[in-house]
C-alpha cells in the first residue's frame, strides 16, 4: 500500500447505508467510493483498485456471496474483503469467511467494531495477509507439560506417515489446536486446514456442504473439495447423522465424489481427521455409528488429556490468553497475581482449556486495574458456575451495566454453561434451553460463542 489514505469501496443497495458508512470511513481519513450494487462495484473495483472492500450480502442484481467467489476466481490477491448483512444469517457469514472473507458484520452496525475490523483488515492486506482461506491464529499447544510434551511427540511421527487420528477427549480440552499442529507438521501443511463442526450441518444440506453443488455454470466447492491437498477436521463427528456417514463413508474410499447436480467425478487428496467427546465404540455397539466409518477414521486413537490432568500448565495458558486478548481484542493489559494464579492451579476445570479462555476474557472486559487478584477470580468463577447470587455475597458485576449489556452478559454466561454441560453439542443445546436451532445459531454468533 502507497502512503496515500487506503481507499476503501463500499458496496450496499441501501442509500442510508452507503452514505453513513462513507462518512464515518471518510472522517477516519480513508478514501471511499460507493457503489449501490454488484454491476457498479464490478467497475469501481478496477478502476479504483481498493485496498479493502465492505460488501453487502443481499443485493438486487448479484448477491455478495457470488460477488465474492467471481473476484476470488478472478485475482487470487484480492484485497481484503468485510461481508456485510443485515439478516442475522449465521450460515451467510460462515459462507463467506470459507471462501476467504476476511471477516463477517452484523447490521445493525457497531461502529467500534467496524472500525477495529476496518483496521485489522487493511493491516493484514498491506502485510500480503493471503485471504483465500479464513484468518487463523496458528498456536501450537500451549504448556510444558509431561502430557502436552508427550502428545506433541506422538502427533510428530503420526504426521510423517498421514495416519487418520481420532481425537478423543473432554469438550473444551482443545482437539482442534492438536489436529492443526498434526497438519501443521504433515506433508498436506501447505494446503488448507478446513475445520467444520459437524453437529452444526443439517442432514437435508450434508450433501451440498460436503460434495459441493452444480447450478448451469455456476459451482460451489464443497468441504472435500476446498480441503483438497489439505486436512479436512471434523469436530465432533459423533454428532453426524447415519445418512451423511454413509455419504462420507463412500466419498472417503473412492477419494472421489460428484457434486450435487453434477455429472463428473470430482477427485481430491484429503486428510481427515475427526474428534469426539463420546465413546465412539459404544456408539457403533448400540447402532447410532457405522461401524466401517468408525474405522476408517480411527486408525489411531489419541486421548487428550482434560485440563485438571496438567495444571502446571495453567500459568502458561493464562499468560498466553492475557496476550491473545491485548493483541487481537485490543483489550486492556492485566496480570493475575500469584494467589490467583496458584487458585486456578487447582480448580477443578471441568470446561478445560475452552473454560479458562472465557474466564480470562471475562476478567479482561469486566474487570479493573491492572493485577487481577484472588476475589476477583473466585467472583468470575462463581457467576461463571452459575451462582450468579448468594444470600453472602454482592450483586454480581454486570448489574452496574446498562440493560442490553447485562443482559448479552447474562445471555452468554447461560449459554456458554448449558453448552458446556450438553457436551459442545448444538441440538443438545437447542432442547435444552427450548430455542429452536435457527435461532440458536444466530444467538451464538451476535454473542460471539464459537461453535
Amino acid at each position: 500500500m502507497s502512503n496515500q489514505s487506503p481507499r476503501i469501496l463500499v458496496v450496499d443497495d441501501e442509500p442510508d447505508i452507503r452514505h453513513l458508512l462513507g462518512e464515518i470511513l471518510e472522517d477516519e481519513g480513508y478514501q471511499v467510493s460507493m457503489a449501490e450494487n454488484a454491476s457498479v462495484a464490478k467497475v469501481l473495483k478496477v478502476s479504483m483498485q481498493p485496498d479493502l472492500i465492505l460488501l453487502d450480502i443481499w443485493m438486487p442484481d448479484t448477491d455478495g456471496i457470488t460477488l465474492l467467489k467471481e473476484w476470488l476466481a478472478e485475482e487470487k490477491a484480492l484485497c481484503p474483503v468485510i461481508m456485510m448483512s443485515g439478516h442475522g444469517s449465521v450460515e451467510a457469514a460462515v459462507e463467506a469467511t470459507r471462501l476467504g472473507a476476511f471477516d463477517f458484520l452484523e447490521k445493525p452496525l457497531s461502529l467500534a467494531k467496524l472500525l477495529l475490523i476496518v483496521e485489522r483488515a487493511l493491516e493484514a492486506g498491506q502485510q500480503n495477509a493471503g485471504l483465500r482461506q479464513p484468518v487463523h491464529i496458528d498456536v501450537e499447544p500451549i504448556g510444558k507439560s509431561a502430557a502436552v510434551a508427550r502428545t506433541k511427540d506422538q502427533l510428530k511421527r503420526l504426521a510423517q506417515h498421514d495416519t487418520r487420528v481420532l481425537f478423543m477427549g473432554e469438550a473444551g480440552v482443545g482437539k482442534e489446536l492438536f489436529a492443526r499442529y498434526l497438519h501443521n507438521n504433515s506433508s498436506h501443511r501447505n494446503g488448507a486446514f478446513v475445520n467444520v463442526a459437524v453437529g452444526s450441518i443439517s442432514p437435508e444440506n450434508s450433501a451440498v456442504e460436503f460434495f459441493g453443488k452444480e447450478d448451469g455454470h455456476r459451482v460451489y466447492q464443497g468441504l472435500l473439495e476446498r480441503a483438497n491437498n489439505g486436512t479436512l477436521f471434523l469436530g465432533e463427528i459423533g454428532d453426524m447423522d447415519k445418512e451423511t456417514q454413509l455419504r462420507l463413508l463412500s466419498a472417503l474410499e473412492s477419494s472421489s465424489f460428484l457434486r450435487v447436480g453434477g455429472s463428473e467425478a470430482v477427485n481430491v487428496d484429503v486428510h481427515v481427521v475427526a474428534s469426539t467427546r463420546m465413546a465412539l465404540d459404544e456408539e457403533v455397539r448400540f447402532g447410532r455409528f457405522r461401524h466401517e466409518l468408525y474405522y476408517l477414521l480411527n486408525e489411531v486413537t489419541l486421548t487428550i488429556p482434560p485440563l485438571r490432568e496438567h495444571s502446571e500448565d495453567v500459568p502458561a495458558l493464562l499468560n498466553f490468553y492475557v496476550d491473545y486478548f491485548v493483541t487481537h481484542e485490543k483489550l486492556a493489559f492485566r496480570r493475575f497475581s500469584m494467589a490467583a494464579q496458584n487458585y486456578l492451579r487447582n480448580y477443578s476445570w471441568r470446561g478445560n482449556v475452552r473454560e479458562l479462555k472465557n474466564v480470562v476474557q471475562r476478567l479482561m472486559i469486566l474487570g479493573v486495574g491492572e493485577d487481577i487478584e484472588l476475589d476477583e477470580v473466585k467472583n468470575a468463577l462463581g457467576m461463571m458456575s452459575g451462582d450468579m447470587m448468594t444470600l453472602s455475597s454482592s450483586v454480581p458485576e454486570f448489574f452496574n451495566l446498562p440493560l442490553k449489556e447485562a443482559r448479552d452478559h447474562f445471555e452468554k454466561a447461560y449459554l456458554e454453561y448449558h453448552f458446556e454441560k450438553t457436551g459442545g453439542s448444538v441440538a443438545k443445546l437447542s432442547a435444552a434451553v427450548g430455542m429452536e436451532r435457527t435461532h440458536l445459531y444466530r444467538k451464538l454468533h451476535s454473542l460471539n460463542i464459537k461453535l
